[in-house]
């Protein structure tokens, strides 16, 4: 008996089966997210919201995990910033250039139209709003770090502002729901169970992962690109997102997913390791932040006078993640 505890623990620790289970336990906060947009959450509020602390909650977890040691505060930035830069570059420019914007069907009412038109005139406001924040939380964090080290009052502040800004959406979903005469569905609480028992799972997955890559160092995976490699596999969830609802047509969703989820790393991951343990910000976090600033510029710029990103600056977009992972990985 004791034999085959052994085997089944060794199956379970297997670093293939602890990606399967990340993978399986984001997925089915996917699903259980998609259904929860009929039940009192809509548009870009599910997707600044809700979404983030799914798709970006193994960033939380890896932060959690790091602040075993003081030292460790480097690999929870770079996980961070790999993770933001990456939705703002490759997911958003791979839906801008294989998405396609909503339009109304030929031969569809005034009345129709109308609403179509003031539907997309609200989502391009709350995406503009969502950007801003994406402005202060960079920013914030960029003038805390310019003296090379984010202690607990740094943390304190990021904490503040992330907890300030979803207390706005909350109170907007209840103010929605007021309006429109709507409460919550019941089996709103089956969702939230499944939500937690996902989010275990992506919690056991990437704590072992991480002690698997401890433990077992390769020429491939080093313990020092750590926070590369688990920013890279942490935006798997969020590029599940960005597909469906790129096929939906949904782009307010999806970009409001992946501005949405920066937000959980910029401020919050940082700022949450910087509450127990002071951080030493690396010298990559310069480029990094720019480059979150400079494609939040772009998005910000787009949406405004276009209402979409254009295909030609989705190509531009993944032209600079492609820079970012050569500046990053090999030099």
């Amino acid at each position: 008996m004791n034999i085959t505890l052994a085997t089944l623990h060794s199956y379970l620790v297997h670093p293939l089966v602890l990606l399967l289970v990340f993978l399986g336990a984001s997925a089915t906060m996917i699903w259980r997210l998609q259904a929860m947009e009929s039940k009192g959450f809509e548009g870009t509020v599910l997707g600044t919201l809700i979404m983030p602390y799914c798709s970006g909650f193994a960033n939380l977890i890896f932060a959690y995990v790091m602040s075993s040691s003081a030292a460790n505060g480097g690999l929870v930035i770079e996980n961070c910033l790999v993770n933001n830069v990456t939705n703002l570059t490759l997911l958003l420019g791979l839906s801008a250039i294989f998405g396609s914007a909503v339009v109304m069907q030929k031969g569809a009412s005034k009345s129709k139209a109308k609403a179509h038109a003031e539907f997309h005139r609200l989502n391009r406001l709350n995406l503009l709003v969502t950007l801003t924040a994406l402005f202060l939380f960079t920013g914030t964090l960029w003038a805390l770090a310019k003296d090379g080290v984010l202690d607990f009052y740094d943390g304190v502040v990021l904490v503040a502002l992330f907890l300030f800004w979803q207390v706005l959406h909350v109170f907007e979903v209840l103010k929605d729901n007021i309006r429109k005469s709507r409460s919550f569905h019941w089996s709103l609480l089956i969702d939230i169970a499944l939500l937690g028992l996902s989010a275990y799972c992506v919690y056991y997955s990437v704590d072992r992962l991480v002690d698997w890559v401890t433990t077992n160092p390769s020429p491939y995976m080093s313990f020092a690109k750590l926070g590369w490699f688990s920013g890279l596999l942490m935006v798997v969830p969020n590029a599940f997102l960005a597909l469906y609802y790129t096929r939906l047509g949904r782009q307010d969703i999806v970009m409001s997913s992946q501005i949405g989820d920066g937000h959980i790393c910029i401020p919050m991951c940082i700022g949450l390791f910087a509450l127990f343990n002071p951080i030493q910000v690396p010298a990559f976090f310069q480029m990094g932040a720019y480059i979150i600033l400079g494609a939040g510029v772009i998005h910000f710029l787009c949406v405004a006078f276009i209402g979409r990103i254009p295909r030609f600056v989705g190509m531009g977009l993944m032209g600079v993640y492609a820079l970012f992972l050569y500046r990053g990985l090999v030099q």
